[in-house]
């Protein structure tokens, strides 16, 4: 311990030299937004380059594991090519309705954080294929986040549990929209609010994505409707929804580019400017 008081006390201004340093390239970065998205770029570079790494040995040691999921998949669609009608049409899982094929990016999925209140999920695709913040992602189960920033090669998502999540959603059967968030508690829920009261809602209902925004396509799978809950001083419900994906389980996903985006965010961009 002397040893240590000793090497500080010898070394203070150099060590003090080096606390201004920081303290001034923080607040550099703070106070220039193009510094500050540069640093931000580069740091989805350098970070997506480790959860790669990482996520390559995680594969290699749980390639037993993805093998019998493999099975289980090929067994699910060799049931569905045998039940239709015409054989000779395999089914499509990478197309949505209303959104073309060539407009469907898969990436694959290097980090999955879900055990905190704002969590991210970094995917091994970037700017480089034309992926842009406020893209919708989701795979075969149903909604995994939204795109927030993205580098060249990397892209990070606002998960579903994030608590800063906010999706349009809606009950399949009645049309009945609201909001689709997260309160940070159970991975397996998220929380669908702002549902009005003569909606008719029942233990088992379909949610979906309502397609009132240009984010997700509508009629995309999100969970059911698993409790209900009725705020008395309000004209609207609570519903706990059981999500359909295993947010904590997540390998390949689909990046959603939708046609008129661009269009939309120029002409809302200017519609505020004019406010």
């Amino acid at each position: 311990m002397q040893q240590i008081f000793n090497f500080i006390l010898k070394n203070s201004n150099r060590l003090l030299f080096l606390l201004l340093l920081v303290i001034s390239f923080s607040l550099t970065i703070q106070s220039h937004s193009f510094h500050k998205s540069k640093i931000i770029s580069s740091a989805n570079f350098f970070t997506g380059g480790i959860y790669e790494k990482v996520n390559n040995i995680d594969e290699y040691f749980g390639l037993r594991a993805q093998n019998e999921e493999l099975a289980k998949e090929n067994a699910r669609l060799k049931s569905l090519v045998f039940n239709q009608q015409d054989t000779t049409k395999l089914p499509q899982i990478d197309s949505i309705k209303g959104v073309k094929k060539t407009a469907i990016l898969v990436a694959k999925v290097i980090h999955n954080s879900y055990s905190i209140q704002e969590n991210f999920i970094t995917i091994n695709k970037g700017s480089a294929l034309g992926i842009k913040p406020d893209m919708g992602v989701i795979n075969s189960a149903g909604i995994v986040g939204i795109v927030d920033k993205t580098s060249k090669n990397y892209a990070t998502i606002i998960s579903v549990l994030n608590i800063n999540s906010k999706i349009n959603a809606k009950i399949k059967k009645s049309n009945h929209f609201g909001s689709l968030v997260w309160n940070g508690k159970s991975t397996g829920f998220a929380q669908l609010i702002d549902v009005p009261r003569l909606a008719g809602v029942r233990k088992g209902d379909t949610i979906v994505t309502g397609g009132q925004s240009i984010i997700f396509p509508e009629n995309i799978g999100i969970g059911t409707i698993y409790k209900v809950y009725i705020d008395d001083l309000t004209n609207y419900y609570t519903l706990d929804i059981k999500l359909f994906n295993d947010m904590t389980n997540l390998g390949h996903v689909y990046v959603i580019k939708q046609k008129d985006a661009d269009e939309v965010h120029n002409l809302e961009n200017q519609s505020k400017k004019d406010e």
